[in-house]
């Protein structure tokens, strides 16, 4: 890899080939994103218990850097939900001051991350802890919410989950209809925009029109005006914030948990545009732009900033080619913060709530909850301590607590495969079946081995198989013959992997899974990713299977590659090739 790939900015790198038909559809999916953006951050900022101006002016610098220093083609970045909770929590323990400083050491740990490489550690956070902390934020978000959904009258709304679902019950008599039914009005908009005309962003039409209502109708709710005296034209100030030094050792802790919440939410986004634009992030150079971009925050009195799926996604279905996309969308917001400030001020909080109520169930992960059901009762378990200990205790502590269990489950799922048994005449005879020495492979079959445990912090390395579909065979054969224990992580890496293989017109057949895997899988239903069939007890009935599904499939797809003989396109690793 050139010292080009490996550390410049996608940014830089795209300049090479880059067209005005390529700005164009930047310029386009910049201004939409911008807009969708625009109510996002406020809501953001105001959920986090700062101005809504914070949001914005955290969207403009922080998203510029991240766009403009990252290492994905399409993100986009900005305040995100997953901090909303965090930040809180910051600031009633330590001010507006801690919350600076801290957002400046996850800046700090951030760049070290990306520079030293330990941005792949971020890998090591088992799917089980990921989905309850990410399940445990949007009940929190959606908390804090209610209050402004439904208009109702509470002087303080306490900090903590329970004490908040209290006040909010004592108080649930000061109900405001008209501030609800605004607030329904602008959900049932998100919600119908959705489902029905996706390319339209429901997010700023329930905006405009919610807040068009509430200015003709004169509707009695509370709005940014009302409560924050509204949001100051013309460019953030800059200012260096004051450095307190007796704050540094009780925000080590949380820092390192927005540094963690902003690596993994970053890479994430980055995946999910990898898939949809078809290419490939580079995490370490990624790392470093969200690093920088939260030194930088602070300056303008922003808040902690990350990649955000969502944006990214609308980024990329509304035709970004590049990073100058994401740039653009930044120079909207401050377009919008220079000549529309003033506008703001008659956004309803209620129109604001709604939108935080379906980004947080978006946010949510609820449909990985009945797949983590069918895996085992300790994955289960720590999903289940992570999401309380989330809504009821700390983040920080429930991230800690999840991390500290699922280490135990890693130690005992490698050592109960440890096995000491007698070779027997049955064995060898087994093993005949699963050696490919004496086996003619076909040109249009490849063969993949998975050797050792699958488990979390290792499943990244299918990457390198999936990387690489195109040049594949017609037919991709995964041997799980040594693969000797596999978790939830593992499992979804291998669904991903198989729907990725699919999604191509190609086929996918599994064999030789021992004992612990293939009851994982069965419980998983594992089965309906690549078909009942396409799962064999060894590489000979594979290999039978293989000239089947063969036969079966159209011309097109049978020509695919068949010179592409044993090559060494995909390098030696735990997922190896055979």
């Amino acid at each position: 890899m050139s010292f080009a790939s490996e550390w410049l900015p996608k940014s830089v790198l795209q300049l090479k080939n880059y067209t005005a038909q390529k700005f164009f559809s930047d310029l386009l999916a910049g201004i939409t994103v911008g807009l969708v953006a625009l109510p996002l951050a406020m809501a953001f900022a105001i959920a986090s218990g700062v101005s809504p101006q914070a949001g914005l002016y955290t969207a403009v610098l922080a998203g510029f850097l991240i766009s403009a220093l990252g290492g994905s083609t399409t993100q986009i970045g900005g305040p995100t939900g997953a901090f909303v909770v965090v930040v809180a929590g910051i600031i009633a323990r330590h001010g507006i001051a801690g919350l600076y400083l801290c957002t400046l050491l996850a800046g700090i740990i951030l760049i070290f991350m990306g520079v030293t490489g330990l941005g792949s550690a971020v890998r090591f956070i088992p799917r089980p802890v990921v989905v309850g902390f990410t399940n445990g934020i949007a009940i929190l978000i959606a908390s804090t919410q209610i209050k402004d959904f439904f208009g109702l009258h509470i002087d303080q709304v306490p900090g903590d989950f329970w004490g908040r679902m209290e006040a909010i019950a004592h108080n649930f008599r000061t109900i405001s209809p008209v501030a609800t039914s605004l607030s329904v009005v602008a959900l049932a908009i998100i919600l119908l925009m959705m489902r029905y005309v996706k390319r339209v962003p429901g997010y700023i039409v329930a905006l405009l029109v919610g807040t068009g209502l509430a200015v003709i109708l004169k509707l009695p709710v509370e709005t940014i005006g009302t409560r924050f005296g509204g949001i100051p034209s013309g460019l953030p100030h800059f200012a260096i914030p004051p450095l307190r030094v007796d704050l540094i050792r009780p925000l080590i802790s949380p820092a390192i948990t927005v540094a963690m919440l902003g690596a993994i939410e970053s890479l994430m986004s980055a995946v999910v545009s990898d898939r949809m634009s078809g290419d490939r992030h580079n995490p370490n150079v990624e790392l470093i732009a969200q690093g920088i971009a939260n030194v930088a925050s602070p300056l303008v009195g922003g808040l902690p900033a990350t990649g955000a799926i969502a944006r990214t996604a609308t980024n990329i279905r509304s035709g970004a080619k590049t990073p100058v996309s994401g740039m653009i969308h930044a120079l909207t917001l401050l377009a919008i913060l220079l000549f529309a400030a003033p506008l703001a001020k008659f956004i309803p909080l209620s129109v604001l709530a709604a939108i935080l109520m379906v980004v947080s169930y978006n946010m949510g992960e609820w449909k990985q909850i009945p797949e983590l059901l069918r895996l085992s009762k300790l994955e289960i378990f720590v999903w289940v301590i992570t999401l309380l200990l989330t809504v009821f205790a700390d983040l920080t502590v429930a991230v800690e607590a999840g991390m500290m269990l699922a280490v135990l489950i890693y130690i005992r799922n490698v050592t109960t495969t440890t096995t000491v048994s007698e070779v027997t005449d049955e064995y060898l005879e087994d093993g005949r079946l699963h050696i490919l020495q004496d086996k003619q492979i076909p040109p249009y079959v490849t063969i993949f081995r998975i050797h050792g445990p699958f488990l979390f912090g290792a499943t990244d390395k299918i990457n390198d198989i999936a990387a690489h579909i195109s040049e594949m065979p017609a037919i991709a054969v995964l041997r799980l013959r040594n693969m000797t224990a596999l978790d939830a992580t593992g499992m979804q890496a291998l669904e991903e992997f198989a729907d990725a293989v699919r999604a191509t017109g190609r086929g996918l057949i599994l064999c030789g899974a021992l004992p612990q895997p293939a009851k994982l899988m069965k419980r998983a239903d594992f089965q309906q990713h690549v078909g009942a069939q396409n799962i064999c007890p060894n590489v000979s009935a594979a290999l039978a299977r293989a000239e089947k599904m063969f036969k079966e499939m159209p011309a097109a797809t049978q020509s695919l590659n068949l010179r592409r003989r044993r090559s060494d396109f995909i390098p030696e690793a735990a997922v190896a090739k055979t």
